[in-house]
């Protein structure tokens, strides 16, 4: 009951940009499930909304997040927007081999670290609320998942299920309920978005 009352007052107190920013998110990530281009300016809006957010609520690795997204969605959207001899997209949808694999847990370890340090830093002088194993955690997974999204790489969505399996409690704790359950949806869309993109995968080579 505690936990109900909580989410009903946490959406009481919902901004009207924290809403912006949750409807912008949840179409960007359905955008990116259906392959689409237009994922990136709908994720270009989100992030920015959320850079702000982030930072008002010291959920420090959340903005270096967001700001990370804001400038990988540049990225991808000019990669997404190439086009072979044949005028499609020169980038398609592929699988991790292993050395992908290594590179990808290599990066979000060091991410991790980084940010855990960064954040243990931020919390003891400047940053209170500051949860620096959650928030380093998230942020590393979401930094991996936006990566690979912007090589069409299927392994993208599992980071992405990473992201938003942490984050949910994370955002919750936080105060900013109704962007708790946004990423709740992008969990359900981002299992879609693995099983829809493995699907087109195998049509691809079949």
């Amino acid at each position: 009951m505690n936990v109900y009352q909580s989410f009903i007052d946490g959406l009481r107190g919902t901004t009207l940009l924290e809403y912006i920013g949750v409807f912008s998110g949840i179409i960007c990530v359905w955008l990116g499930k259906k392959e689409h281009i237009l994922n990136y300016p709908f994720g270009i809006l989100n992030t920015g909304i959320y850079v702000y957010l982030s930072c008002a609520g010291n959920l420090l690795g959340e903005a270096s997040v967001n700001i990370f997204y804001t400038v990988m969605n540049v990225y991808g959207w000019i990669l997404w927007a190439r086009k072979g001899a044949d005028r499609r997209p020169a980038l398609v949808i592929t699988r991790s081999n292993r050395r992908d694999w290594i590179k990808a847990l290599a990066f979000f370890g060091f991410c991790w670290l980084v940010l855990f340090v960064s954040l243990s830093y931020a919390k003891t002088y400047f940053a209170p609320r500051a949860i620096p194993l959650a928030d380093g955690f998230s942020a590393a997974a979401a930094y991996t998942g936006m990566w690979l999204l912007t090589q069409k790489k299927i392994e993208n969505w599992i980071w992405w299920i990473i992201t938003d399996i942490a984050s949910i409690p994370l955002y919750f704790i936080k105060g900013y309920v109704f962007t708790s359950f946004q990423f709740l949806v992008f969990l359900v869309l981002a299992i879609m978005g693995l099983v829809e993109w493995i699907n087109k995968w195998k049509a691809a080579y079949a």
